[in-house]
């Protein structure tokens, strides 16, 4: 006990040591009270629907910084991030390769009944808060990552509470939500090809993932519908990556929730394994 102590101690001297290191003396860079030159261009120009000026050229028209940043000004970045978490989800898919829909054919007795109905009552509420940090992301922070990990609780609520075989009572299947996670992927690669199939057609010069004009390009995603500002690619692409990494997510847990002696019937290993 005094051993734990001990560590626990040292771990929180440790922590407060660095934060004072980097915040008051600056190690991590220049402490500066005022905003850098960067900072102040992504603020300025992430929403400028002044078409009056050249730097018109410049702004995502997205009110959401963090949003510009991630889906427009380094989208490619954005895109490769996707790709890896895209190959996790089918190494862990390889491992579990020959496991499709087996939910359903085990029972399981979950928690008590309190629970499971206060988890009903949760769950819509769940995916009416997911939903809206998807469909918001251009406008308040949020986004399709946040919005599919939001969601993906409901997979561990469903495993935990109601058992593991709950996903196929419901429907929701390994094939099933690995059908969804494409469609999401294929969201995300359709709004990134189409500025350049645009171009191609068109005989104009476009970028890839562009979501409004430049320069030297007059291509724009639309930025408004019906009277309300979506800015152009960022909400498609905040709804297509809400799809890839809730359903990703749900495959993860929906594999890890089956018992061992499951995965080891249908994978054809036994105890030697």
């Amino acid at each position: 006990m005094r051993r734990s102590y001990i560590v626990l101690i040292s771990l929180i001297s440790v922590i407060f040591v660095l934060a004072y290191l980097t915040t008051y003396m600056g190690i991590l860079g220049p402490i500066s009270s005022d905003t850098r030159y960067l900072a102040k261009l992504f603020l300025a120009l992430t929403y400028n629907p002044d078409t009056s000026t050249s730097l018109r050229y410049l702004t995502a028209m997205s009110p959401e910084a963090v949003t510009a940043i991630v889906w427009d000004y380094r989208g490619i970045d954005t895109f490769y991030e996707t790709t890896v978490f895209f190959m996790a989800i089918v190494s862990a898919l390889t491992i579990y390769r020959g496991i499709t829909n087996i939910e359903s054919k085990t029972q399981g007795s979950g928690l008590s009944i309190i629970v499971r109905v206060v988890t009903k009552l949760l769950i819509p509420m769940n995916i009416a808060i997911a939903v809206s940090i998807a469909v918001h992301g251009h406008l308040t922070p949020g986004g399709g990552f946040q919005a599919g990990a939001a969601l993906a609780v409901i997979s561990v609520l469903l495993a935990v509470v109601f058992s593991g075989y709950s996903f196929g009572k419901l429907g929701m299947g390994i094939s099933k939500a690995v059908a969804l996670r494409s469609m999401g992927l294929l969201g995300i690669a359709t709004v990134t090809l189409l500025p350049l199939i645009y171009g191609i057609v068109a005989g104009v010069q476009t970028y890839l993932m562009q979501n409004y004009m430049k320069v030297d390009s007059p291509f724009t995603f639309p930025i408004y519908a019906w009277g309300q500002l979506i800015s152009g690619t960022l909400i498609w692409l905040n709804l297509a990556e809400f799809l890839a990494v809730s359903f990703g997510f749900f495959v993860i847990f929906m594999l890890l929730s089956l018992r061992e002696e499951t995965v080891k019937k249908y994978l054809g290993v036994g105890d030697g394994h």
